[in-house]
């Protein structure tokens, strides 16, 4: 087994980005959390409010041996919409915004690399406005988030389908979702 690697995602609702990596079964441990803010160990409340400038994101911790970070890119770009420039879905704000943060230069170029390729090929009706940022602190959230899909499953398919985004997965990528 290589060295565990980090890989984080800002893509909306936490909760809705974790299903898609654990689907995989090739991951090793997702965390919830938030990132890329100005307060140390926000908490929900605070993140949601706004005012912490972090991002609700998920911290994916992967064996580069058994799923490369180009694959979990694209996992991620298939669970978000990337023209959003306000949020994702039915939630709004900063918080909300989508992001990869990478983690050294060879994420950085995946990153970008996998976005020029999603803008060449017309897909979206509008420029594609996901930042790729160098990776800042990342503080876990609450215990009650983590795993929430498991947790409250009937809450979280709800959420998922009332949010819009389980549609737009669907209508944008069918069954190359991975969700």
């Amino acid at each position: 087994m290589s060295q565990l690697q980090k890989a984080i995602f800002a893509g909306g609702c936490f909760w809705c980005l974790e299903p898609a990596f654990a689907a995989t079964g090739r991951v090793e441990k997702l965390t919830v959390g938030y990132t890329g803010g100005h307060t140390e160990n926000p908490t929900y409340e605070q993140v949601c409010s706004g005012t912490t400038g972090h991002y609700e994101a998920i911290e994916v911790q992967y064996d580069p041996d058994k799923i490369s970070y180009q694959e979990l890119v694209e996992i991620f770009w298939r669970q978000i919409d990337p023209t959003d420039a306000g949020g994702q879905f039915a939630d709004r704000g900063g918080s909300y915004k989508t992001a990869i943060f990478y983690q050294d230069e060879a994420q950085k170029i995946t990153a970008e690399r996998t976005k020029e390729e999603l803008e060449k090929q017309h897909i979206y009706p509008a420029p594609i406005v996901t930042q790729i940022l160098p990776a800042a602190e990342f503080y876990p959230a609450e215990t009650y988030h983590q795993a929430y899909y498991m947790k409250e499953p009937e809450h979280y398919q709800f959420y998922k389908q009332g949010s819009g985004r389980q549609e737009y997965i669907e209508k944008m990528w069918g069954s190359q979702a991975k969700h």
